[in-house]
């Protein structure tokens, strides 16, 4: 006779709220409390200021990688103990961030149901977050967000993917409204759209709207809720789930923040240390700076919950209790309330390790002023490969009894997206001087931008067509629906360009293209254009069922 389950139950130990309208308030942690987390690598009191002004500089950084890990502790580890969250709603600290109209959104209509969680590691370099290598007001205004993830969660709750973009990705920033991140409230300034921003700085100067902006645009992802955290309370978290296991191969030594761990092999470390460990950057041995910090984070986030699956800490009421009061004092939201986490974690809780999958932004090495540069093509496909629910790298799904028969891949439903975000090469396919010239102009006319106009490289052709990399189906698509007539290829050779090839049948004709936001039904995509596409082979990824020491 099996033992009978263990009884679950939502009753738990009182939680005080602290009374905190901003996050200037007192409800920051005090030393009196206990709550205020070490100050790590701080120069003795000898050391000239200049020199220890240098050395908060070069940590400040280093101190923002926590934020976000901190966000990922909660939505991966409380499982049903979310019912708990019912009755602190009022504690949540709400801003403004998510657009519920945005026409970035790739086939909204097959998101329905998918959970997307935007999750913002910041430095308000203020209150107890001074006291961890982070700076000062004075060292720098306002916040950045140097460590940002996405979380996906499909309707079925099958799989969940956490997505790692660097800090110093080259991005395209839209016209946005100023930021007061200490006040949590946007000031009324308006900013002009600029072209190679990075990723980090758009936080600092437009909040959480404008970096909501940037990841939608990024993803085409339906991103339904948001979650930014600080780092003065991550010790205590990790402290409350007992700590974590990690693996070193060698001795973990960083240029700014010492030792931080002193031996090699499998080692359960505290909440201090497991500070140091996700935030290190200069790391002895390790060459490439932030993408090795994102590699260790989502190995400690993968350790995290594997432990966190095979025990019983979350029906334990006081430790439990502990880990939702630093969250709550912590964290600040849009789009998340107690019922929403509840609903999630009961979800997730038949969810596989192996099913939990941490992908990184492939970049192609930097521009002359050091942003990273994205490589368009592989994030297109990577972000298809997700919203679509196809295999990823590493992934170990659950394996069924009875696998049911695939059935065939219907035509694809694509969005039109804004002309003005599209790049044209217009390219002439006929024997007619100008051709191109001409259709460039009315294009532009349209809204869309022209990248050149040229002949056709692969000479004459008998009907007019929109070329197109794979991932940029939306965006052909709403070529296409402004030439009569033109029809979809794949191709190959393009990256993010659209190119337009006018044949022989081609009429002079320019229409209007398909609403922003609105389905192209003009515009045939057949299931063979929209063939899975290809992930990039050197797609950097950790599964979280695998147990792997470095």
């Amino acid at each position: 006779m099996p033992a009978p389950a263990e009884e679950v139950t939502d009753i738990l130990p009182p939680l005080t709220e602290p009374t905190r309208a901003k996050r200037k308030s007192s409800g920051w942690p005090t030393k009196e409390s206990g709550a205020v987390p070490k100050a790590v690598g701080a120069p003795a009191q000898t050391r000239l200021e200049a020199a220890r002004q240098r050395r908060a500089k070069r940590l400040r950084a280093a101190g923002r990688a926590a934020l976000t890990v901190s966000a990922v502790i909660v939505l991966l580890t409380t499982g049903g103990g979310w019912s708990y969250l019912r009755s602190i709603n009022n504690g949540f600290t709400q801003v403004s961030a998510i657009d519920n109209n945005s026409t970035d959104v790739v086939d909204a209509g097959a998101q329905l149901g998918d959970e997307n969680f935007l999750l913002v590691g910041t430095d308000t370099r203020a209150g107890a977050n001074g006291t961890v290598g982070a700076g000062t007001l004075d060292d720098a205004e306002g916040a950045r967000a140097d460590t940002v993830m996405l979380v996906h969660v499909p309707k079925e709750r099958q799989r969940v993917v956490l997505v790692s973009f660097p800090r110093d990705l080259d991005v395209t920033r839209p016209v946005c409204e100023g930021w007061d991140n200490d006040k949590a409230d946007y000031t009324g300034e308006k900013f002009p759209a600029a072209a190679g921003d990075k990723l980090n700085a758009v936080y600092a100067l437009g909040g959480p709207k404008c970096l909501f902006n940037v990841i939608s645009k990024m993803t085409g992802l339906s991103i339904n809720h948001f979650v930014a955290i600080d780092f003065a309370g991550f010790e205590s978290m990790v402290n409350e789930v007992g700590g974590v296991e990690v693996c070193a191969t060698k001795p973990l030594i960083d240029g700014e923040l010492g030792t931080v761990l002193a031996g090699a092999g499998k080692q359960r470390i505290s909440g201090e240390t497991a500070l140091n460990y996700v935030r290190a950057r200069k790391v002895i041995g390790e060459e490439r700076s932030d993408y090795d910090r994102i590699n260790r984070q989502q190995r400690f986030l993968a350790s995290l919950l594997r432990s966190t699956l095979s025990s019983r800490i979350l029906f334990d009421p006081g430790k439990l209790n502990g880990f939702i009061q630093a969250f709550q004092k912590h964290a600040w939201m849009d789009g998340v309330q107690s019922n929403d986490l509840l609903m999630l974690g009961r979800s997730l809780q038949k969810v596989d390790a192996g099913a939990v999958t941490f992908l990184t932004i492939p970049t192609a090495g930097t521009t002359s002023y050091g942003n990273e540069i994205p490589r368009e093509s592989d994030i297109k496909a990577i972000f298809s490969a997700i919203r679509d629910d196809r295999p990823l790298p590493g992934e170990k799904p659950a394996v069924t009894d009875t696998p049911s028969p695939a059935a065939p891949a219907p035509a694809p439903r694509v969005i039109a997206v804004d002309p003005s975000t599209v790049s044209l090469l217009v390219s002439n396919a006929t024997e007619i001087p100008g051709m191109a010239n001409k259709a460039s102009t009315k294009l532009n006319n349209q809204g869309f931008q022209i990248y050149n106009t040229a002949n056709y490289s692969h000479g004459t052709s008998s009907t007019s067509k929109v070329r197109y990399a794979a991932g940029y189906e939306a965006e052909a698509a709403t070529v296409a629906s402004a030439i009569p007539g033109a029809t979809l290829e794949q191709a190959t050779d393009l990256g993010g360009i659209i190119e337009v090839v006018l044949g022989t049948d081609f009429t002079g004709t320019v229409t209007s293209p398909v609403q922003v936001g609105d389905p192209i039904t003009n515009v045939t995509m057949s299931p063979s254009s929209a063939a899975p596409v290809t992930l990039p082979s050197d797609l950097e990824h950790v599964n979280a069922a695998e147990e792997v020491c470095q």
